[in-house]
């Protein structure tokens, strides 16, 4: 058995021994997003997850079953995976779907639909996306709303201490820019960066851990990393802890 079939029989079998996750990969075909389990243990406490590209709701089931206690608001831009992930979630009381993308300036904006939607973004699609992820060409455009985070939760909103996760496919400086206001809240940031552009004018890695060093959070670690064919590595999710402020003595 390959490596990836491998890794895709362990996953399966991990949605399987969950009841709300088998519910949801047999009900609503939506598997549960098991590869963040680790990440997720190490969130002490975590009162409020924060969900930007939320998709089918694959990382709120694993924030869900992972963090009990926390109340999750997630940002989903496109409607047809907010109609599902509203049926995944339906009738519980601590998720929240908002449909819309957060960015820098609130209004309207054009989003690229990848033939598979988790991969549609604000930024062109690029060749090399399809290429390295066949399947993810550009199928179409949408016209979706665009908000500030602070638009839509107050300071007082984000439960400490809390989880900011961005899944925004190469939109990530201008979806933290979007929720600079109230980056001061959060415990942890948990985002997927790539090494390579996939979309056309996407801020790269560095550029992403340089930005969140100048505002307090140090990168503390690399997951789920992705390789091409030739073993180069293409992107992952970056993990950063805000760094406690120093008392003058």
């Amino acid at each position: 058995m390959s490596g990836v079939l491998i890794v895709k029989a362990r996953k399966l079998i991990a949605i399987l021994s969950v009841p709300e996750w088998r519910r949801s990969l047999l009900v609503h075909r939506v598997a549960a997003g098991v590869e963040h389990a680790v990440v997720l243990g190490q969130f002490d406490g975590c009162q409020m997850v924060v969900d930007i590209g939320a998709n089918r709701g694959q990382f709120a089931l694993a924030a869900r079953h992972g963090l009990p206690q926390a109340t999750i608001f997630s940002f989903e831009p496109l409607a047809a995976p907010g109609e599902t992930f509203q049926r995944v979630f339906a009738g519980d009381a601590k998720v929240h779907l908002h449909i819309m993308a957060i960015g820098e300036q609130a209004g309207s904006a054009a989003i690229h639909v990848s033939a598979r939607d988790d991969s549609s973004s604000l930024l062109p699609i690029t060749a090399t996306q399809n290429r390295l992820f066949p399947g993810t060409a550009e199928a179409g455009t949408q016209t979706i709303r665009v908000a500030r985070l602070a638009d839509v939760l107050s300071a007082e909103d984000v439960a400490q201490p809390a989880l900011l996760k961005l899944d925004v496919q190469g939109f990530e400086l201008p979806a933290l820019r979007g929720c600079e206001d109230l980056l001061d809240r959060f415990a942890w940031i948990y985002a997927e960066c790539s090494f390579v552009e996939l979309y056309e004018g996407q801020a790269l890695a560095d550029a992403v851990i340089a930005w969140l060093r100048e505002r307090g959070f140090a990168l503390a670690g690399v997951y789920n990393m992705a390789f091409d064919g030739r073993g180069k590595a293409i992107q992952a999710d970056f993990l950063f802890e805000r760094v406690p402020v120093k008392s003058v003595a």
